[in-house]
């Protein structure tokens, strides 16, 4: 997780808590002229829209005063929905059985994409099945992992 992510969590956390909501992770993509941070909420009781516009409003009203990134960006605060993404190794440990899209930072044994069932958390990597070959992944090489809905 890298030093900006880490303390924009540190900034928003405790207004996104003061709203019964817990932060479930915190992307920030840099696009040329145009950045997106992207925050995903969840809540007990799930999130609706209008939770999601009192979060963005609250969160909003804190960048501006503290002004933590300082280039142009798109704030978008959302549900991690039923393909939500996986930050944590708490998370990951939440999900152990599901199956899982996974995209690393580099290659690992020649790959960068792995579809499989998350079969354990060791350490910080995580045991990841697929097609009855077994990957251990450090989480520092994990880019983007998402749940796969299964219906």
């Amino acid at each position: 997780m890298s030093a900006k992510i880490k303390q924009l969590e540190i900034l928003i956390r405790p207004a996104i808590s003061a709203l019964g909501f817990d932060l479930w992770g915190v992307e920030f993509r840099s696009a040329g002229k145009q950045s997106t941070l992207r925050i995903y909420i969840d809540g007990p009781e799930g999130v609706t829209v209008d939770d999601c516009a009192r979060v963005s409003h609250q969160v909003s009203g804190i960048l501006d005063v503290e002004d933590p990134i300082t280039e142009q960006y798109l704030l978008e605060v959302s549900s991690p929905g039923m393909d939500r993404p996986l930050y944590t190794l708490e998370q990951y440990q939440a999900y152990l059985g599901h199956q899982l899209e996974v995209r690393l930072r580099v290659p690992f044994e020649g790959r960068r994409r792995f579809k499989g069932v998350l079969n354990g958390v060791e350490g910080d990597e995580i045991l990841l099945v697929v097609d009855d070959h077994e990957y251990l992944l450090p989480l520092d090489f994990i880019d983007r992992a998402r749940l796969v809905p299964q219906f």
